[in-house]
């Protein structure tokens, strides 16, 4: 990979992994639009592994009490407001794990085109300026039940169409059923360890098993670490310190104006 590669795309990840605008959208439309080499299951790898970092150190003291009070019920069996948000994480996670497994190849083969991603971004996109701006939105962390927790993870599921936002739609779902903007995507970002965590070995797996062998440029992949961590971070909290004043608007927009330009591309191409 040329250094610019590296440093465009580990910053593509780092920020759009959390932002309500589909990290893997603009990690595949550079090798479509811009006929750019695949990166390679390394380096999805490393860039993965750089935006987990980021988001377990951000949320580390959470993570810490969560862990903590998931033992300990083990020992009081009574679960605190920290053990139920660790239960409704898992919970969560299961729709997406379980889709993933039976339709990853599906959606590999049939999905990853610049029009699906257009329609995706475009109709998710006001789907979750709708959420912002017309449904009640009073609900915090202890009004979570199985059955919200397990519509959030329903949409989870839909990220793993490309274009679509893992960040974006289970803020979206958060919203539609009434929480609070700081809520959702605090929610939102908790989720995304175990999907990470998820998505991270699963590519490390094929790596480990593929049949060719490709040499491995580990100065790309530590600076792909360093950078999309780096980006991520920054970008976590600036989002929830912004995101109660500037809303999803701005998002939204963005994701017609990049819709609609992948449109126009692919009409023009066609």
């Amino acid at each position: 990979m040329l250094w610019y590669h590296v440093i465009f795309l580990a910053l593509i990840q780092g920020l759009t992994e959390f932002l309500p605008i589909s990290s893997s959208a603009h990690l595949i439309l550079p090798s479509q639009l811009l006929g750019w080499p695949d990166q390679g299951l390394a380096f999805d790898v490393a860039v993965h592994v750089g935006t987990l970092v980021a988001v377990v150190g951000y949320f580390w003291r959470d993570i810490s009490l969560i862990i903590r009070d998931t033992v300990g019920v083990l020992f009081t069996h009574r679960h605190t407001e920290n053990s139920r948000l660790g239960m409704w994480v898992v919970l969560a996670t299961i729709p997406a794990v379980i889709v993933g497994l039976l339709f990853n190849s599906v959606i590999e083969q049939y999905l990853r085109s610049i029009e699906v991603i257009a329609y995706t971004t475009i109709g998710f996109g006001v789907l979750l300026w709708i959420s912002d701006r017309f449904a009640s939105h009073h609900k915090q962390q202890n009004d979570l039940t199985w059955s919200r927790v397990l519509i959030i993870g329903l949409a989870q599921a839909l990220a793993l169409i490309p274009g679509t936002s893992r960040s974006g739609i289970t803020m979206t779902a958060a919203r539609f059923l009434g929480f609070s903007r700081e809520c959702s995507a605090r929610f939102s970002f908790l989720l995304s360890i175990p999907i990470i965590l998820a998505a991270g070995s699963l590519k490390t797996f094929e790596l480990l098993t593929a049949e060719s062998v490709v040499p491995i440029d580990y100065q790309s992949l530590g600076w792909g670490i360093v950078l999309s961590g780096i980006s991520a971070y920054l970008c976590i909290h600036l989002f929830l310190k912004w995101l109660s004043r500037i809303g999803f608007l701005p998002f939204m927009i963005y994701r017609l104006i990049l819709g609609f330009g992948l449109l126009w591309l692919v009409m023009v191409s066609g």
